[in-house]
Parts: structure tokens; sequence; C-alpha cells
């Protein structure tokens, strides 16, 4: 396995750097780093930091979008784009962090209680045996007792070193697609040796996360990471709730009721990212064909904050998914926002933490 670094970056769809959009500048900064895996993908929800952590700005499809612009690739390639990022967005929220990538004919070390996040990151419109790739391998991660997986298309990207755009007529092949995968590190080993001749490419990752909940029952207390670690370094941490966008809390769509109790709670930001195929647990594989309300898409909302912050809004979000959802936690070794009142943290990578989650229920 091969150490990297994933770059992630939070912004609006209508920011700009100079002359072009911020999506745009991040793509062609991306290139001349040579960044040989990325994907551009459109959140369908979210909302920010202005760079004032009281201060948030909603974002909704029909004032600025938000986008994730994520960048995978060795750790000097990575901190190279890292260093241009703050110029190319006037506002946002970029993280790094830690992953390894694995070849497709590799199985991880085996680890009891481990639990893992799998990615593969292939063309949109990729087939295998006649049938969509990522089909194929969704399929396959769940034969292989893999908790839960979902597929996002991205509308820009690169893949092999190479950048492919959507476009509204096309089959857009090599468009990036991204297949996320969270299961315990025996059923991903299991899954690991037949993603390539499924489709996958020679580019998967693994990260080391924590699964808290899946479908309302508790499997892991929430860790408490410190503050920072022994150089001062901050440690941040995200939560992640994968559901469907069909799915109802308290009278209304889990991840609307998930993105708006946690505003109100404080968080710092929140994103919502829509797929278009997916599962978890024993669920059949789902999605939509036809573009309409209350889908059955999988739906992945996404907070980042400290670790203090995250435990005073882990009640809220374990209340919310009391009766279904898969809900996991890992720790985000670097994280800043950026905006026009200022920055706030800085991209330097703390030493890796080992969480230790409390006892189940706590």
């Amino acid at each position: 396995m091969v150490d990297a670094l994933k770059l992630s970056v939070y912004f609006g769809e209508r920011d700009r750097a100079g002359s072009q959009t911020s999506a745009e500048a991040l793509a062609r900064a991306s290139t001349t780093a040579g960044i040989r895996t990325a994907i551009l993908l459109r959140a369908i929800e979210g909302f920010g930091s202005r760079g004032a952590v009281q201060t948030d700005r909603m974002l909704t499809l029909s004032e600025d979008p938000p986008l994730v612009w994520s960048a995978i690739d060795t750790p000097e390639r990575v901190m190279v784009l890292a260093d241009t990022v703050t110029a190319l967005i006037p506002q946002g929220l970029v993280t790094l962090e830690r992953c390894g990538i694995v070849d497709a004919a590799v199985i991880p070390d085996s680890g009891p209680g481990d639990t893992l996040k799998l990615t593969i990151n292939l063309g949109r419109g990729q087939r295998n045996a006649g049938r969509l790739a990522y089909v194929r391998l969704v399929d396959h991660l769940q034969d292989c007792g893999v908790d839960g997986a979902y597929v996002t298309l991205g509308v820009d990207g690169i893949l092999h070193g190479v950048r492919e755009r959507a476009r509204l007529i096309g089959t857009n092949t090599y468009v990036p697609a991204q297949v996320v995968a969270i299961g315990a590190r025996r059923d991903i080993a299991r899954a690991i040796p037949g993603l390539r001749p499924r489709g996958a490419p020679a580019l998967t990752t693994i990260e080391q996360i924590t699964v808290l909940k899946r479908d309302g029952a508790t499997l892991a207390g929430i860790s408490h990471p410190p503050a920072a670690d022994a150089d001062g370094h901050p440690i941040w941490q995200m939560l992640t709730l994968i559901t469907r966008e069909d799915a109802v809390a308290d009278g209304q769509a889990l991840h609307v009721a998930a993105m708006r109790a946690l505003r109100a709670a404080g968080a710092r930001g929140g994103t919502v990212l829509a797929g278009v195929w997916g599962y978890s647990g024993v669920a059949t594989p789902h999605g939509d064909s036809m573009r309409r309300m209350r889908r059955s898409i999988p739906v992945a909302c996404v907070v980042i904050d400290t670790p203090a912050a995250i435990a005073r809004l882990w009640p809220v979000l374990d209340l919310l998914t009391r009766q279904g959802g898969l809900v996991t936690s890992e720790v985000v070794p670097a994280f800043r926002t950026h905006g026009p009142v200022g920055t706030h943290g800085r991209l330097h990578l703390s030493r890796p933490h080992r969480s230790r989650p409390d006892d189940a229920g706590a």
C-alpha cells in the first residue's frame, strides 16, 4: 500500500478566481500539479462558514450550489496543489486526509474490529460485461458483506492524468464517477481482488473510519480525539450520514432534517451529496433512472468541525437516526476555512490519531 493524500475543497459554484470560475481554476491547478485523479461533485444542499465561525452561509440550488473538488495523489503532488488553493476560492473549506492507494490485486492486512472506507474512481459511463461498471462493483461489494456503498457522478475531473468534463449530449464515458464503500476490514479485503475484473481501475484507496450506527442500531460510541496533537497542530473530525433521499425523520426528509438540526445546533458547515446508485445493509441496491422529487437515490450528509463541536452535535444526529441510516466518524488531520473575514485553521497535517471509541451507546 502506497501512502497518499486527499485534498477536498468545498466552495460555491459562483465563486471566481479572477476571470475564471473557482472550479475551472482548481481543475487547471490540479493538472499543473500533476494530479492523476480528481473529481468535481455538485451537492444538492449545504451551508458553510464565510470565515468567521459564527457566520453561516446557506447554499441552495437557486442561489449558489455547493461544489466539492477532491484530488488524490502522492503527498508531494497534493501539497503542491494545497499551496495554491487559497488564491483560487474567495471563501470555502479545505481539508487534507491521509489515505492509502491499494493495488486491486492486493489484500490489506487483517485487523479485527477495524473498519475501512474504500473509494474507487472510474469513468461514469464505463461498462463491464454489458453493464455499467459501477453497478457491477456495487453488487460485488454487497456480495462480499460490505456494510454499504454509494455512487456519485462527477461533472468534471481527472482520470489517469487526463481531464474530462461532462457535456449535455454524449455518454460522458470517462468523466469521473466515484464509488464509496464502508465495511469491516475483512469484508473490504474479501472484495478487493474482485474489483479490477469488474471494471475498477488500478487506483483504489482506503481510509480508516469508525461506523457509529447502522439501520438505527448503535455499533460504536462516538470517539473524542484531542483538540490538537503533541506538536499543537489541530485535529478535526468528520461525521457522515448515508441514507436515502426519500428516508423520513420527524415528518421530513432525513437529510433535510439533519442539515437543519445540525445548523441550528451550531455546526460550522454541512454538505449533502446525492448519489445515483447504492445500498445500506441488506437492502437491495437502489437508485432512480428518472429525475423526480423524493427519489430513492442514496445521499451522504457530511459535517466537519472540531472534536468538541462534534461531541455537541452527535446527540442531534444520533436522535434523528434512531430508525435508519449509516453513520460514520473519521479524523481529519488538516482543515482550513477561508473567506472575506479571514482564515481559520491551516493545512498542516496533525500526527496520525487512532480513535478510541466509547462503549456502544455512550
